[in-house]
Parts: structure tokens; C-alpha cells; sequence
């Protein structure tokens, strides 16, 4: 059901015009039971029935008035029939049968609590979540859902349940969208899941963020161990990689040169020494060589 907006009167002259009705029916009320001329003295029925569905007519006017705050919006309905949505700001005036839900279109925040989830691999872990979100229809907002509250944190729990079971928690693969390492691009994941969620209940979703993500108690140590195993084995790669590229420029620099002459087994003693010298953890210990290299 899509937003139908109407017009409303504005309250303060209704009320004003209200307050001068009701002001002519006291009047009316009271020369009624006085003393009538026309009547030899006797009361007025006729004034004082007039005076009586003036005033009925003054009060029954009075229940269309309502409020309407800044960022706000009334759903109005006449006898379970949606007639329209007002949104116009202060003292308003409609159709006193008219039934009327406000509905704050306020930006507001929902943050979930710690879900246990089991991510892509099967690891369990644990993450939240906050989400912004805003009414932008105030009628789906009220005939789609029973309680649209209610159904934005359960419908933004169940996303991000979902949207975990998509992505692992590391990186294993360059390239690989990661939960742990890819911020921006599971945000705008849950983000759009969560609109496509909560499009028919009115509900705009302005920012998705992950606010808590680790693993579960009972993996975490076991992790810990695998994450700084991996940590470990990139570096020594990157070492080993950097030790033989530099080997390969010391013994193409000298034969370039002239230096010194080398044949294969003198190449090979000296690239087993530099890679010690340069991929060992402790500082090496130098050893001068006195005789001939030829």
C-alpha cells in the first residue's frame, strides 16, 4: 500500500472559530431559559435545542484536532479504510470520525545483540551489528506489519545471520571478500539485504555497520594459534623471496663486473652462505676465508 498524502485544516483558527461557537451556544442557552416576550416570559424551547446542538456540535468538533511533530506523520483512516497520510507540522484538523496513527519517521539505531553463527568455513563466531534506518512510508509501515519495530530487529538479525554464512572470517585467497579484512564491502552486503528486507514495511536502511566480530570462546585459542601460523609462514615467504632475489643481484653484479670468477660449486657455496646470513633469525657470525676463491 503506498503513501497517499492529504491536506488537514489548520487547528488554531479551527479551535478559535470553535471557542466563538461555543461562546453563541452558552448565549443562546441562557436567553433561552430567561424570559421570552414573544413567548408571554415562558423559556424558549427552540434556543435552548439550538443552544444544546451547538455546543454537541462545538464538542464533536474538537476530536479532529490533533498534532503532528517535526519529522512525524499521521496515518488516517475513516472506519478501517485508509484515506491518507498527513504530514504537515503543528495544530491539525480533520474529520473528527477520521482515526488517526502517528508514525515517527525519525532516523533511528538498532544494534543487535552478539550472534553465535557459523561463518563460511564452519568456524563459529560472533558478531554484531548496528543498523540506521528510517520510516519513509508511514502507511506500509502500518497495514504491512503488524509491529514494523519489531520486525526491523528481527528481520536485521536474520541478515546478518545470513550475510555471515556468506564470507569467511580470514582471508585464504588473494582476493577473497573476508569478514575480518573486507569492512566496506560485507557492510554494503548487509546494507542492501537489509533493504531488500524491510522495503515493504516503509523502512529505509541509511548505514549497516559490523560493530563486534570474533571468534567463538571455545575456538578462539585454537585461531589465535592458526592466525599467527599463517602470520609466520608469510613472512619466512616473503624473506626467503627477498634473500634470493638479492643473491641473484650479488652474483650477476660480479659476473657482470669481473670481479671474481666463480665455477658452479663455488656459486653454489656462496648462495647456501648468503641465504643463511640473510633468511637466519639470530645474527651470524662472519668467517673470514684467507685463500683463493679461483
Amino acid at each position: 500500500m503506498k503513501e497517499n498524502p492529504i491536506r488537514s485544516l489548520p487547528g488554531i483558527p479551527f479551535l478559535l472559530g470553535v471557542l466563538i461557537v461555543a461562546a453563541f451556544s452558552v448565549w443562546l442557552f441562557a436567553t433561552g431559559i430567561g424570559s421570552d416576550p414573544d413567548n408571554n416570559g415562558a423559556a424558549s424551547p427552540a434556543r435552548i435545542f439550538a443552544a444544546i446542538l451547538l455546543a454537541f456540535t462545538a464538542f464533536l468538533s474538537l476530536i479532529g484536532l490533533y498534532t503532528v511533530q517535526p519529522n512525524q506523520a499521521a496515518v488516517v483512516s475513516l472506519f478501517g479504510k485508509y484515506v491518507g497520510t498527513v504530514k504537515e507540522n503543528g495544530l491539525r484538523w480533520n474529520n473528527p470520525f477520521f482515526s488517526k496513527k502517528k508514525i515517527s519517521q525519525r532516523v533511528r539505531n538498532f544494534e543487535s545483540s552478539k550472534l553465535k553463527v557459523n561463518e563460511l568455513d564452519g568456524s563459529p563466531i560472533e558478531i554484531a551489528a548496528v543498523i540506521v534506518w528510517q520510516v519513509v512510508d508511514a502507511s506500509e509501515a502500518v497495514y504491512n506489519v503488524d509491529d514494523y519495530e519489531s520486525f526491523v530487529h528481527i528481520q536485521s538479525e536474520s541478515a546478518l545471520r545470513t550475510m555471515a554464512t556468506s564470507y569467511p572470517y580470514d582471508q585464504h585467497e588473494e582476493g577473497q571478500v573476508a569478514l575480518r579484512s573486507h569492512a566496506a564491502e560485507v557492510s554494503q552486503h548487509l546494507k542492501d539485504e537489509l533493504g531488500e528486507r524491510l522495503a515493504d514495511a516503509g523502512v529505509a536502511v541509511i548505514d549497516a555497520r559490523i560493530t563486534h566480530l570474533a571468534y567463538a570462546q571455545e575456538i578462539a585459542q585454537a585461531m589465535l594459534q592458526r592466525q599467527q601460523a599463517n602470520a609466520i609462514i608469510a613472512a619466512r615467504t616473503r624473506i626467503v623471496a627477498g634473500a634470493v632475489g638479492m643473491v641473484q643481484m650479488a652474483l650477476a653484479e660480479l659476473e657482470k663486473n669481473g670481479v671474481v670468477n666463480l665455477d658452479e660449486e663455488r656459486k653454489a657455496q656462496m648462495v647456501s652462505n648468503l641465504l643463511v646470513v640473510l633468511c637466519g633469525e639470530r645474527g651470524t657470525q662472519p668467517i673470514v676465508n684467507a685463500g683463493s676463491l679461483s
